[in-house]
This record gives C-alpha cells, structure tokens and sequence, in this order.
C-alpha cells in the first residue's frame, strides 16, 4: 500500500475534522474513504462523458465506470444520456 501526503487549506482541514467527527472515522480511513468515492464518482463522469461523445460502446462506458451494465443504464437515464447508438450498437451487442 503507498502512502501519500500533502497539505490542505485550512478550511478544508476543517471541513475534514467535521467530517472525522461526524463519520466517527480516523484522519487515514477517513482520507481513503473520502479518495475512494472522489476517484468513483470521477470514474462515472468519465465514463458518461465518453458514452455521451459515443467515443465508446454503452458496454465500455459501464466497465470504466466499474459498474454493472443495469446500474449504468440507470445512471445513464438519471443523466438523460442516450446511449442507444447505431454506430455502436453491434460492439454493446457482441459484448453482452
């Protein structure tokens, strides 16, 4: 496991000891958490924005979004991203 260290505002260290506070967590777990579910929700905006583009199949998209292809259609629609794709549509097809 890698360590990574940096220094933060005060004002988002302060954010951060409500956060500790609230969640009941320690500063490491509470970082990791906090990293883990920035790095997913990034991951998901990737992935929509790709699919919106149709740079990649609806089948990709759900993979880099490491999700299963139900979860990313619901998020997809909650998005209002079509993902139903001429171009496309053979590859999501082969896919599943």
């Amino acid at each position: 496991m890698g360590t990574i260290s940096t220094r933060v505002p005060d004002d988002l260290e302060g954010e951060l000891e409500e956060y500790l506070e609230a969640e009941r967590l320690d500063r490491s777990t509470a970082v990791r958490k906090l990293l883990s579910e920035g790095l997913e929700e990034w991951r998901r905006e990737q992935a929509l924005k790709r699919l919106a583009a149709d740079e990649i199949t609806f089948t990709k998209a759900a993979q880099l979004a490491e999700m299963s292809v139900w979860e990313f259609a619901q998020l997809a629609k909650d998005h209002d991203i079509t993902w139903v794709s001429g171009d496309h549509l053979e590859d999501d097809l082969e896919d599943l």
